[in-house]
């Protein structure tokens, strides 16, 4: 098993700036991809952005220039700028390794306009 730990959500008022951080742990072999997701109220949960082993990157068309994601080791990161409203979600930390996903417990990010 691998846990997850995330933390840096918060209230943030329009055009601030937060800064996730999720750090994986327990059975680790060989991690391919880490990455953020989010899901705000009445909607599906949707990719933010990803990272791989190799340090590759992809992310959401609409987050991209103001959302980047970074990773050391086992820990990876979302620097989150411009935050806007929409924004508004609760972010999850997921690690995809030897076939199997893996999910933080989420962490909230309110912003307020």
């Amino acid at each position: 098993q691998v846990q997850l730990v995330e933390s840096g959500g918060g209230l943030v008022q329009a055009g601030g700036s937060l800064r996730l951080s999720c750090a994986a742990s327990g059975n680790i072999f060989s991690i391919n991809v880490m990455g953020w997701y989010r899901q705000a109220p009445g909607k599906q949960r949707e990719l933010v952005a990803v990272i791989t082993s190799g340090g590759s990157t992809n992310y959401a068309d609409s987050l991209k220039g103001r959302f980047t994601i970074s990773r050391d080791k086992n820990t990876v990161y979302l620097q989150m700028n411009s935050l806007k409203p929409e924004d508004t979600a609760v972010y999850y930390c997921n690690v995809f390794q030897r076939g199997t996903n893996y999910w933080g417990q989420g962490t909230q990010v309110t912003v307020s306009s």
